[in-house]
């Protein structure tokens, strides 16, 4: 079982713009003063470098067109509503905004396929939608495939009984916490767990600070430090640059790569960075555009392929 996978789907946006379903409750999006079709050509010309950049290391990416004919504004971020498992399993998502949940596309499946992947079976959660009960994806659980265990940040947008019941499904101990953020000088719930915390094979970066609650914060540390994960704390502030919304991955060779935004890798420290490199190199490439519109980063833009090959 590996942490880290040198296969990536990514979906190329079409019409990427802020989308006003999300923005109730990710407070990371922000307005900006650009026509929509500007805004998608410069998240297309966004999306292109980084996919370039990730190649070049010898990262697989399966690139997906978003669908024109959809009005799916967060098709960019395809890793909230599938998840793809080392068993063959594939998880499909409930999603929170009416709009996201046209994001899930037969056809990405049938790619995987022809592109060799094996899949066994479609574990489907989305029937959760009904009773307003969602949990997306890769967003809402960070898994430590290795030591079986999934981290939680509970939110609108990560139910815990359907996280217990995903655990209980994939055979992962769960590790439940509630993760804030301030917004108006007041204490809300931060609507992914992949942007103030991310798991790489032998470490972990997380926005400790924004676990209020002291036992779960100590409870999350536990688990971190069990498994033998150095613990790299970022701030606040960091976390708004996106410094948690990180993944790991493999390039050639099996090198391993934390891939991350540039605004992220500008907010890290010195200190940080020289912690990162002791594990792993550093990839990271400018998302400006997609990070101020989506309120997604670097991380959400990958669907890990987990998948054994035929």
């Amino acid at each position: 079982m590996q942490q880290t996978t040198d296969t990536i789907l990514m979906v190329r946006p079409i019409n990427f713009r802020k989308n006003e379903q999300t923005a109730v409750n990710n407070y990371f999006q922000e307005d900006i003063a650009l026509k929509n079709a500007e805004i998608n050509l410069q998240a297309q010309q966004e999306f292109d470098v980084f996919v370039n950049k990730l190649k070049a290391v010898g990262i697989n990416v399966i690139v997906v067109d978003d669908d024109a004919l959809m009005d799916t504004p967060d098709s960019i971020f395809p890793n909230n509503w599938v998840s793809f498992h080392s068993n063959g399993d594939v998880a499909i998502y409930p999603m929170f905004a009416e709009n996201r949940r046209l994001e899930r596309r037969e056809e990405i499946f049938i790619r995987l396929e022809e592109e060799g992947f094996k899949i066994e079976n479609i574990v489907d959660y989305t029937s959760a939608e009904e009773e307003g009960i969602f949990l997306e994806g890769t967003g809402s659980i960070l898994l430590d495939r290795v030591n079986k265990k999934a981290y939680c940040a509970l939110s609108p947008r990560a139910d815990e009984e359907l996280f217990i019941e995903f655990c209980e499904d994939f055979e992962y101990f769960p590790v439940v916490f509630t993760a804030n953020q301030t917004v108006n000088e007041e204490r809300l719930p931060i609507y992914h767990t992949n942007v103030m915390m991310c798991l790489a094979e032998n470490f972990a970066v997380i926005c400790l600070d924004a676990i209020d609650d002291k036992k779960e914060r100590k409870n999350v540390i536990k688990h971190l430090k069990q498994d033998g994960k150095e613990v790299i704390s970022i701030t606040e502030a960091q976390m708004h640059q996106f410094a948690g919304n990180m993944l790991q991955l493999s390039g050639h060779n099996n090198h391993r790569y934390l891939v991350m935004s540039g605004a992220a890798h500008k907010s890290l420290t010195q200190d940080q960075i020289a912690k990162i490199e002791r594990h792993c190199s550093i990839i990271s490439s400018t998302l400006d555009t997609i990070e101020t519109c989506g309120g997604g980063s670097a991380r959400c833009m990958m669907a890990e392929v987990f998948l054994p090959k035929h």
